[in-house]
């Protein structure tokens, strides 16, 4: 019961840095209609600039700093790839996007490698990784869903309670319409790529302290995060983040308990498969219909 409740309690932790990346792509895939797969490679590079910002051959900035810095570089890096990239091949076939979006996964490791080189790096936690609650989880696991519940909190009350989150959920949802009643869509998709890219940025910084930082850090739990995105449903941010948790909490138990840490990422892709057979819009997704 111990190890099922200590596993039950890190795939919540684990979930969290899931549920900030299926945030970030569902984010995306409402702007788009596409899967952004460079979304975990942002992540990453936002990741190093944090890490250069806090390390005493760079600026050495306390944590803190540097993670709101690197929130504000990732947000306006990510508000610019929409401009300069995606805007001027908004109307182009999906397999445009695609090779775009593959071009972007390629440049930002390749760019990462070259500028940081390929040697793991020891990430900073403010949290430290001293036992808590009878070792059932650490420090910086409990910080970091302490960080992620915050974080999703903030980001709930902006699209719920802010004339611009209206605005955004309006573009997303209804382009047409919003251009209607005067929303400029091109600035509000910007801002939608912004806020995915520094929501990216906190799960890499939150995670980069368990993995190292690598150009590769990001690879795995991209994947997992995609899988918590298809669970909750595409069209869901609410769903999105549940379905990061659950995917989590799932994983360590596969993992624990049935098919041994070496597979556990072979679960996220049978729960892909399974979810998009039996329920393609997901959890809490709603089915769209197009009318042709």
């Amino acid at each position: 019961m111990d190890l099922f409740i200590e596993q039950t309690v890190s795939g919540l932790a684990s979930g969290a840095i899931y549920a900030c990346l299926a945030l970030a792509v569902v984010m995306i895939y409402q702007a788009i209609d596409h899967f952004n797969f460079a979304q975990g490679e942002m992540a990453m590079f936002s990741t190093y600039i944090a890490w250069y910002l806090m390390d005493d051959a760079g600026l050495g900035l306390p944590f803190w700093v540097a993670f709101v810095v690197c929130i504000i570089v990732s947000f306006i890096g990510g508000a610019a790839i929409e401009r300069i990239v995606f805007a001027p091949i908004s109307d182009a076939p999906v397999l445009s996007h695609i090779i775009v979006f593959i071009a972007l996964f390629s440049m930002f490791n390749s760019l990462a490698g070259f500028l940081f080189d390929f040697t793991p790096k020891q990430f900073q936690t403010p949290f430290g990784h001293t036992p808590l609650i009878d070792g059932v989880i650490s420090a910086h696991r409990a910080g970091m869903v302490a960080v992620t519940l915050i974080m999703l909190a903030m980001i709930y009350a902006f699209f719920r309670y802010t004339p611009i989150g209206l605005a955004m959920r309006a573009a997303a949802a209804a382009p047409e319409s919003a251009r209607l009643v005067g929303i400029r869509v091109g600035f509000m998709l910007a801002l939608g790529w912004g806020l995915a890219a520094a929501v990216g940025a906190v799960a890499g910084m939150l995670i980069a302290p368990i993995t190292f930082l690598t150009p590769d850090m990001m690879l795995g739990t991209l994947l997992y995060g995609f899988a918590g995105a298809v669970v909750g449903g595409l069209t869901s941010p609410l769903g999105a983040v549940l379905g990061g948790f659950m995917v989590g909490i799932l994983e360590n138990w596969m993992g624990t308990f049935v098919v041994g840490s070496q597979l556990k990422l072979t679960v996220a892709l049978v729960l892909i498969i399974v979810v998009l057979l039996v329920k393609p819009a997901g959890l809490l997704g709603r089915v769209v219909v197009k009318r042709v």
